[in-house]
């Protein structure tokens, strides 16, 4: 996805504070990426020195422990803890300087920031298709507030509204058991359980946790997300999963009409 820069009238500073745009640039093209970064830019401005933060993964939540590991450098923050949702944001943390601790000896979070899969109406959230979702919901749980970032394709009328993956974290014993109670549990949504994988062998996909992720896929909305959360977890076998509802504090929505800001 490609949008022209002068139809993002309202975000000129915030692509400027990107490194996207020059003050004597007369228009660029701006990427789906370039959105994130934007969404991401804004995000950091609700940090302060002395924060404890927690650090989000993905695609978009980099571009966010990137910048706070920029303004450290500078000078224009001090003293931030962060607190990585997994591994791979805890390397990239300490590789940009941002000094890192956790839940155990920080067990409040001022300020969590961090992309999603899919944004409802009501700021419900699908997160994890990254594979860290029981870390970021432990962390984003702890949070007093929680920025969300996205680029206006994550926004759905439903949650499941991509038609892509809704998270299941799963122990290993005996997955295909617990797959199948997955999917009879939301067949009337038309509900496809499959365990996810990577490489050319179709490794089992295992997240920090050393568990499996079950990816649901439904054609049709599972109605009360509440009533469907609680039905999940009621299931033997069951670690976590991605839908993240009522958490949001604040959601920043990069899109061709410039940043949208939805507060809870």
């Amino acid at each position: 996805m490609a949008i022209p820069y002068p139809h993002f009238i309202a975000s000129e500073k915030a692509a400027m504070d990107a490194g996207l745009l020059l003050p004597s640039q007369p228009s660029i093209i701006l990427t789906q990426d370039d959105l994130k970064k934007i969404a991401a830019y804004k995000a950091v401005e609700y940090v302060e020195s002395g924060m404890v933060i927690g650090l989000g993964t993905g695609s978009t939540a980099k571009h966010a422990v990137a910048r706070i590991g920029e303004l450290l450098r500078q000078g224009k923050l001090k003293d931030i803890v962060g607190i990585p949702t997994s591994r791979m944001t805890h390397e990239q943390a300490l590789s940009v300087g941002i000094p890192l601790s956790d839940l155990d000896s920080h067990p409040v979070i001022d300020l969590a920031i961090d992309g999603a899969d899919e944004v409802d109406p009501y700021l419900n959230l699908v997160k994890g298709r990254g594979g860290s979702l029981l870390r970021e919901k432990m962390v984003e749980g702890a949070c007093k507030k929680f920025l969300v970032i996205v680029d206006e394709s994550k926004l759905v009328n439903y949650i499941g509204g991509t038609g892509l993956a809704m998270p299941v974290e799963v122990i290993q014993f005996c997955w295909k058991f617990t797959a199948s109670k997955l999917q009879k549990l939301f067949q009337e949504s038309g509900c496809e359980a499959k365990l996810r994988t990577f490489g050319e062998k179709k490794e089992p996909f295992v997240t920090d946790n050393g568990n499996y992720i079950i990816d649901l896929y439904f054609k049709a909305s599972i109605g009360d997300l509440k009533v469907a959360s609680d039905s999940i977890l009621n299931l033997a076998g069951v670690v976590e999963h991605g839908m993240f509802l009522d958490m949001a504090t604040t959601v920043i929505i990069a899109g061709e009409l410039g940043l949208t800001v939805k507060n809870k």
